[in-house]
């Protein structure tokens, strides 16, 4: 079920630009949901103002079959090094190769500019994979900074993942007001229950 446009019903939204991508996929009441569907979804992806802010200033990406497709790529290679940074072990090689594989379609040139400062620029084989590229290069900046940060919420209903930044690295929930009430409440309950 594609959203009207402008409108982006994730549940969670505001996470690492490589976690939100993860993020467009979601369990609700009614079933699995994928923003990533269709253009529509692809395009409310792209205006929302997390995506926006991780993309940077110019014109947003075109919300159309190329950037969906290697969008989509992308995310198929988060997810499984999601899944196996949620593990002991290591990922496997063909989930790096996935990620690699996105990530060789852009680099970032870095210039003096003409006031002595460094620049810096992503230059993209095509504006197609800018989306996808700046999202693989967001998972490599969270694994080179806190690896053991980037967690699935703990209830085992939901998909969602975050980078938990809280101070003591405790945070267990995609959101305290869904999942986490949600587990607060069957502990009570129970409880209650004598179970």
């Amino acid at each position: 079920m594609t959203p009207p446009p402008g409108t982006d019903p994730r549940p969670l939204t505001g996470e690492p630009l490589a976690l939100d991508l993860l993020n467009t996929r979601w369990l609700g009441g009614d079933g699995p949901h994928d923003l990533l569907d269709s253009p529509t979804g692809l395009a409310v992806w792209l205006e929302s103002p997390p995506v926006r802010e991780h993309l940077g200033p110019g014109p947003t990406p075109t919300a159309d079959r190329a950037t969906l497709d290697r969008l989509l790529l992308a995310r198929t290679a988060l997810g499984a090094l999601a899944a196996a940074a949620a593990r002991p072990g290591r990922a496997a090689p063909e989930d790096a190769a996935r990620l690699n594989e996105v990530l060789s379609h852009g680099r970032i040139r870095r210039t003096l500019g003409p006031e002595g400062a460094p620049v810096s620029a992503v230059e993209v084989d095509d504006p197609s994979w800018a989306p996808a590229w700046h999202a693989a290069e967001s998972w490599l900046r969270l694994v080179a900074d806190r690896p053991d940060r980037i967690r699935p919420c703990a209830n085992d209903a939901c998909v969602l993942h975050f980078y938990d930044v809280s101070k003591n690295g405790t945070r267990r929930w995609c959101s305290m007001a869904g999942c986490g009430n949600r587990a607060k409440a069957q502990r009570h309950y129970a409880r209650r229950s004598g179970a």
